[in-house]
């Protein structure tokens, strides 16, 4: 079974060391799988500790715990970094986390901000960004077309009606 982060070929190779805290996370782009792979095992207090320390009070522990074991974690995905690398003290990293709840699927898209502090790398901050626009597949359905329900109706006197 691959690392719940999708790069190692097991928790164990990948980010287990880090969870485990026998190594630490060398760029920002391992600290967010390493955080992500937290969440999907439900390593609470890796979440917490890998936290910028100055902000982790604001981090509400019962419900960022609810929210990672109540979730069926699918996937995450690197869209970009932007610095975070060995001997920056800055790191951006944007990326999309697939999970589901109650089987609902949700894709969270973050751009997290990384600060190290003595060769230690935190998470700071992510800011919430817009997926790609919904694309529809279907030709829209007219007014004045038969409605697609197979009524033989117009779609405005059957299923295109105002409630």
């Amino acid at each position: 079974m691959t690392c719940p982060c999708g790069k190692g070929p097991s928790l164990a190779e990948c980010c287990g060391p880090i969870l485990e805290g026998k190594r630490k996370a060398q760029t920002a782009e391992e600290l967010m799988r390493a955080r992500y792979s937290a969440f999907a095992t439900g390593d609470v207090d890796f979440i917490l500790s890998s936290h910028d320390p100055d902000t982790v009070g604001q981090v509400d522990r019962k419900s960022t715990e609810a929210w990672s074991k109540g979730s069926t974690w699918k996937g995450l995905e690197i869209l970009r970094t932007e610095q975070g690398n060995a001997g920056d003290n800055f790191g951006q990293v944007e990326f999309v986390a697939r999970y589901e709840v109650r089987g609902t699927p949700i894709e969270h898209r973050e751009l997290a901000t990384f600060r190290a502090d003595r060769g230690t790398w935190y998470f700071v901050d992510g800011e919430q960004i817009a997926g790609p626009p919904v694309r529809r597949e279907a030709p829209k359905i007219g007014r004045n077309d038969p409605c697609s329900c197979g009524s033989g109706k117009k779609f405005k006197k059957c299923c295109g009606q105002a409630a």
